[in-house]
């Protein structure tokens, strides 16, 4: 097996790096060193209510700044960014000041790989940085430099009804617009993926590893988008 980049995951909004642990280990195992941005939930209090993203990109530059320490031979990374982690990660490779502050790290990253990443979203609670990142960063703004994977997850149709399919309906609604369409139980495919990325679709994966449910980091869905990791 060849030896591929190292990689880094920056878990989703208020999720912590331990459910992020057996995805590490799977891709560490499929030989690419893998490093999970170190945050509780509680790491990403300071940013609720659209509040600067700056707290969780200070961490994750640091992951980026560990994991090629670790691996001298390598100048670049595979960054994987899980639901938030996604749109996150766009402003990591960006060149615009954020916030007064500019990270500029598009040349140390060589696949940009999203999980169930809301790309456009409505929601009010994240509208100002959405908007940013998407009037900044359009699509797939640095595909000359890098390579973006969008992966959506295709299981649940929105549709009103008990308290579950209430709660996706919404979400859907809140995110893209419209309730009836399919996604992954939180984020709809149409907002998952980027224009001008690879944009890939998988049957019966959810969002969340809630239960011990199919979701973006169970082996099927590994074996896809793992593969496309440089």
């Amino acid at each position: 097996m060849s030896e591929k980049l190292p990689t880094v995951i920056l878990p989703g909004y208020l999720a912590s790096s331990g459910d992020y642990a057996d995805m590490a280990k799977a891709l560490t195992k499929l030989g690419s060193p893998t490093y999970i941005v170190p945050i509780q939930w509680y790491g990403w209090v300071p940013t609720i209510g659209d509040k600067p993203m700056t707290p969780i990109l200070k961490l994750l530059r640091e992951t980026v700044d560990l994991a090629l320490a670790k691996t001298p031979e390598a100048a670049q990374v595979n960054l994987v960014g899980h639901s938030a982690g996604g749109w996150i990660s766009r402003l990591l490779i960006g060149e615009q000041p954020y916030y007064k502050r500019t990270w500029n790290d598009r040349e140390r990253v060589a696949t940009l790989i999203t999980l169930g990443t809301p790309h456009v979203s409505k929601e009010k609670y994240s509208l100002k940085n959405m908007t940013f990142v998407n009037e900044t960063y359009p699509g797939a703004f640095y595909k000359d430099h890098l390579r973006y994977v969008c992966v959506a997850g295709k299981s649940i149709y929105g549709q009103k009804g008990n308290f579950w399919q209430n709660f996706t309906y919404s979400s859907y609604e809140m995110t893209l617009g419209c309730g009836a369409c399919w996604g992954d139980g939180i984020t709809p495919v149409e907002s998952a993926h980027l224009e001008g990325a690879e944009n890939l679709t998988l049957e019966g994966i959810l969002h969340s590893p809630r239960g011990g449910r199919n979701w973006y980091g169970s082996p099927e869905a590994i074996n896809v988008w793992s593969s496309y990791l440089q």
